[in-house]
């Protein structure tokens, strides 16, 4: 049994599971390190809302800023993170046959009062993505600066702290969630187990 049979059971069972110390609390530092150095040297771009040519920014539905990484090309800091979704996908795949065959990510900052407002992370036009992951990265984050993860259930709504070294899990498709505003500079890494498209073309 691996360390993420039990999150995959969970996965199966509720659509939506927390992992608690995804990584080691060095290799969570070392992302956020990147994370906060790629800010402050202006490498993040404007989030936005739909892909291609439908792609576009609307401050009003989302205000965050992202930065792309490149599993080909994993900075020492990115290295063991890859390893781990590796890990993670082999079970996942193994647990609930999903047949995950990529996975992308990306830095996501949130300024202070930032915010996402209630969506499901599937493109209308796509279904390659199966699984999101948002990995929180910010140390000794309080309560009290808010920027909670909301995700909302069949049964309640459920509050997410971004507690360095948590991660979550859910259905990309039918689980709706939004990124509530923090008083604090917030970052996480967010990114999504995907398979090959199963539409007809």
């Amino acid at each position: 049994m691996s360390r993420f049979t039990s999150a995959a059971s969970e996965l199966a069972e509720q659509g939506w599971t927390i992992i608690n110390d995804f990584l080691s609390s060095q290799a969570v530092f070392a992302l956020f390190n990147e994370a906060q150095q790629l800010w402050d040297t202006g490498h993040y771009k404007n989030a936005g809302i739909g892909r291609g040519s439908e792609y576009t920014v609307r401050e009003d539905v989302r205000n965050d800023h992202i930065f792309w990484l490149n599993e080909q090309t994993p900075t020492d800091a990115q290295v063991r993170y890859w390893e781990v979704i590796e890990q993670l996908q082999l079970e996942l795949n193994r647990e609930l046959f999903l047949s995950l065959d990529s996975f992308e990510a990306h830095y996501a900052v949130y300024p202070p009062g930032a915010f996402y407002l209630k969506h499901t992370d599937r493109f209308t036009d796509s279904d390659e993505r199966l699984i999101s992951s948002t990995l929180y990265l910010n140390p000794d984050w309080d309560i009290k600066y808010g920027g909670q993860l909301r995700l909302y259930t069949a049964e309640e709504c459920v509050d997410v702290l971004p507690m360095a070294g948590t991660c979550v899990l859910f259905r990309s498709d039918i689980f709706f969630h939004e990124v509530r505003p923090a008083t604090q500079l917030r970052f996480s890494l967010t990114g999504w187990f995907r398979r090959r498209s199963l539409r007809v073309i």
